[in-house]
């Protein structure tokens, strides 16, 4: 048992498990809410005319992608003088 912890009454119990249940609920509608949010931000156009060395040759951003008309980002942190990229992000 832990020092200090408080013991009460099965009915005690059930009452601070229905109210913490509650907040419970709560917070997953709201992370859902927000979660929605997050779907629901604008999108951004790219216009800057980016080139990336694929092999051999140099292609634009919309060659890289074959045609594809959406891009997701993540951003993944990597110093020039790691041997690893950050390790909270690659965790």
């Amino acid at each position: 048992m832990v020092a200090n912890h408080k013991v009460v009454s099965h009915d005690e119990w059930l009452a601070a498990r229905k109210e913490h249940l509650a907040k419970e609920k709560e917070f997953t509608w709201l992370r859902d809410q927000l979660s929605q949010q997050r779907c629901d931000l604008p999108w951004e156009r790219v216009e800057k005319e980016y080139i990336f060395e694929a092999g051999e040759r140099k292609e634009s951003l919309s060659q890289l992608f074959a045609g594809r008309s959406q891009l997701i980002v993540y951003h993944f942190m990597f110093h020039p003088s790691w041997n690893e990229g950050c390790p909270s992000c690659s965790f």
